[in-house]
């Protein structure tokens, strides 16, 4: 079992203060195979831009990696937990390595196993294969996973494979042992303060991450009160935040200033939220239902020369009518919130072998 105290205590301290925790995409070639080259480029562009943590195996890697015929499940999670500590070796630093889990029991549990066997330090427990099953029998998938690997608990947005789980879910899953903290993804603010209500009333500590990409600065700056106790959203685990990443480390820092110094929120940050929304809807397609989202992140990296192509293992998962053009538009209408520059600069190092 890998326990929360094995995890080393910089990257632990890290993960409490609050980071940024891109969700990386598979990187492919244009047959539609592993790229090896770029999948370690991603790892060391987030590295040098600053992240506490990679995800990977959860949604913007594709779970079609998890299909017998495809098989890159494997190859792919301990490809990049080596790409990952090398990276970090080089530069004299360290990262939580997170990988998602998701199925039922029997296949998250090899999963879990297999994450924990290649050094990834927690699990992204996705619940989407329990649709219909009852409060009782995730909490105990829950329980069985974390007897494996530090838990990240996930809400997932029901638009997108999740399901509503209510705060006695909640309660009873800040309980368990071995989870670290939790990732709120629901795009539903009474969703989200089920959650932070139960953490505040489990007395453990559980740190939450926003998901919320439709909220993500908001999220961060927003302090939770229920009865004597102060709780904060510390940091985000993102899909939004695979790109662009080196400017998310620097809003995540500027937040955490912020707080710190206890001034006021300055109205330009507010503003600045909702121009993260824009880019959010034109990268995530809530236009079309999130249909685009994986070819929309692809999209912004292939641009900048981090990803050769937009492909998808499935040939059918592609940009939306007119998504290409608005992210043309995000881009050009919000220079500040890209690192065009930061990327440019790095870009051949981060491709050399």
């Amino acid at each position: 079992m890998k326990k929360i105290s094995d995890i080393a205590p910089e990257v632990l301290k890290k993960f409490r203060k609050g980071c940024v925790i891109p969700a990386q995409p598979l990187a492919l070639d244009e047959n539609r195979h592993f790229a090896p080259q770029y999948q370690r480029a991603l790892c060391r562009y987030y590295i040098d831009s600053g992240v506490g943590g990679i995800a990977v195996g959860v949604h913007s890697t594709q779970f079609e990696i998890r299909k017998k015929e495809i098989g890159l499940f494997e190859p792919v999670l301990k490809q990049t937990a080596g790409f990952i500590d090398e990276w970090c070796a080089h530069r004299g630093t360290d990262i939580l390595k997170v990988g998602g889990v998701c199925g039922k029991t029997d296949q998250a549990l090899y999963e879990a196993e297999f994450e924990a066997g290649c050094g990834y330090d927690a699990a992204l427990l996705s619940l989407s294969a329990f649709a219909g099953e009852s409060i009782d029998a995730m909490l105990e998938h829950c329980r069985r996973i974390a007897a494996i690997i530090p838990v990240i608990g996930f809400y997932l947005q029901p638009s997108v494979g999740g399901r509503i789980l209510p705060y006695e879910f909640w309660r009873e899953f800040a309980q368990i042992e071995n989870v670290i903290g939790i990732k709120m993804a629901p795009f539903n603010r009474y969703c989200t303060l089920d959650v932070v209500r139960a953490v505040a009333g489990s007395g453990r500590e559980i740190t939450l991450y926003t998901g919320n990409d439709d909220n993500i600065a908001a999220d961060l700056l927003t302090e939770y009160r229920f009865g004597g106790k102060r709780l904060r959203i510390k940091g985000g685990l993102l899909g939004h935040w695979c790109c662009w990443t080196r400017k998310a480390v620097e809003l995540l820092e500027e937040i955490h200033a912020l707080i710190d110094s206890g001034k006021d929120i300055p109205h330009e940050l507010l503003t600045r939220n909702i121009e993260i929304t824009d880019c959010n809807a034109a990268f995530f397609d809530p236009a079309h239902s999130f249909a685009g989202c994986i070819p929309g992140i692809h999209e912004v990296l292939h641009r900048q020369g981090l990803l050769p192509g937009i492909w998808c293992l499935n040939p059918e998962e592609t940009l939306s009518p007119g998504q290409r053009e608005e992210i043309t538009r995000v881009h050009d209408s919000y220079p500040h919130l890209h690192d065009d520059d930061f990327v440019k600069a790095n870009l051949a190092m981060w491709l050399a072998d």
